[in-house]
Parts: C-alpha cells; sequence; structure tokens
C-alpha cells in the first residue's frame, strides 16, 4: 500500500468525482423536468383552460411519459439474473489462466448480483400489485 503513488490518486479521485458529477445531472434533470412540468399546468391556468384530475395527475404523475416502474424493474432484475453466470464463467477461465482462488471470489461477487435481480424481479412483483390494486380501486370513493 505504501507503493501507490499520485497517479493512483488521481484516478480515484477523478472515479469519485465522476460518480458525483453523474449524481448530480440526474438530480438537476428531474428538478428540470418537474419544473417543465409545473410551468404546463401553471400556463394551462393562466390561459384559463379547464383542468379535470386526469389531466393534472397526467402532468404531475412522476411515472408519466410511458414510464411504467414494474415494467423498468423486470428488466433491470432480468439483466442481472443473466450476468451472475457470467461472472461465474470469468471466474471459471480466470481461475484457470491467473489463480485459483478467483473462482471462489467470482462466485460470490455472482452471488451478490444473484441477489440483486432476486431483488428486482420481486421489487417489480410488488409494484406490478400496487399498480393493479390502484387500478381495481377507481371510482371507489373513501
Amino acid at each position: 500500500m505504501e507503493n501507490i503513488g499520485t497517479g493512483a490518486g488521481l484516478a480515484a479521485a477523478g472515479f469519485w468525482l465522476f460518480i458525483a458529477a453523474t449524481i448530480a445531472v440526474g438530480v438537476w434533470d428531474g428538478i428540470r423536468k418537474r419544473d417543465a412540468q409545473h410551468e404546463t399546468l401553471r400556463r394551462a391556468i393562466e390561459s384559463g383552460q379547464p383542468l379535470d384530475d386526469e389531466l393534472v395527475n397526467k402532468l404531475l404523475s412522476l411515472t408519466g411519459n410511458g414510464k411504467n416502474l414494474a415494467r423498468d424493474l423486470k428488466v433491470g432484475g432480468l439483466i442481472f439474473l443473466s450476468l451472475a453466470p457470467g461472472l461465474v464463467l470469468m471466474g471459471y477461465i480466470l481461475s484457470v489462466a491467473l489463480a485459483t482462488e478467483l473462482l471462489g471470489i467470482m462466485s460470490a461477487v455472482a452471488g451478490l448480483i444473484l441477489c440483486l435481480s432476486v431483488g428486482f424481479l420481486v421489487a417489480a412483483a410488488v409494484v406490478d400489485r400496487g399498480y393493479h390494486d390502484a387500478d381495481s380501486l377507481d371510482g371507489i370513493n373513501p
């Protein structure tokens, strides 16, 4: 650890700065989209257009514009699910070529990815059930 030079430190700092910038840009983009939704609603009110609940919900919905959270979670889960066996295979190939302990390490990483994929698929099922429950309650006033 004492032989780590300035270059490695700069590379680590650059990596974390990239992560921070990516997060900041994502947050900024979300804020801009939300502001655009509010601006559209404000202009509709100022112009005197009649607004019903469906239109307001469509303009202010977080899952609007054709987004489907359950579908997105399922896609993420399936991607992770297909990644786990590939990591085990990669660990096997690396263990033959380099060191035998790499198979165990890559298998552990694959197990983590497998758990993530199951989590995504379970979350998709829960969200999908929430959508169906919300649809079945339409027209019922609490």
